[in-house]
């Protein structure tokens, strides 16, 4: 089957995304066609050997606009790559692959991490994660993905 023969799925401008095996049940999404990589917010970011294994340990607040809620995540590092930001400054910034699930899509995307609290959004996914796997309707919001409400105990 060739990508032409997939059918592409159709994302809001937003969505909601699962790392689940990062252990982010929900974060908020921007879908960014301008930008080519996919980024998620880390912060106290360190990276080590496990096993002969490059890896990476960061943490991370899920949720805009709250910063009490701290999520620890675990990854495997594929790479370190030079990111030119936004505002045109280049960072070096570790790499990830994994699994981002949105609604009942789920494909591997590599992430860079970096620290986004100054920004709305806690993830960019950018248009190399998207290329045969989606097409983005602008003028619309969170069209695949819905936040799962907490279960109350």
């Amino acid at each position: 089957m060739t990508e032409k023969d997939t059918e592409l799925v159709t994302l809001g401008w937003r969505e909601w995304v699962e790392l689940p095996s990062l252990g982010l049940k929900h974060v908020k999404a921007k879908v960014d066609t301008g930008a080519r990589t996919s980024s998620l917010h880390a912060f106290e970011v360190r990276d080590f050997n496990e096993d002969g294994i490059h890896r990476v340990e960061f943490k991370m607040h899920p949720n805009q606009h709250d910063k009490n809620e701290v999520v620890v995540c675990l990854a495997n590092i594929i790479d370190q790559r030079e990111v030119r930001d936004s505002g045109g400054h280049l960072e070096s910034r570790w790499v990830i692959e994994t699994p981002v699930r949105i609604g009942p899509y789920t494909w591997n995307a590599e992430l860079n991490l970096t620290s986004r609290d100054d920004m709305l959004f806690r993830m960019l996914l950018g248009r190399t994660a998207l290329r045969g796997r989606a097409i983005v309707d602008p003028a619309r919001s969170f069209l695949v993905g819905k936040r799962r409400k907490k279960k109350k105990e």
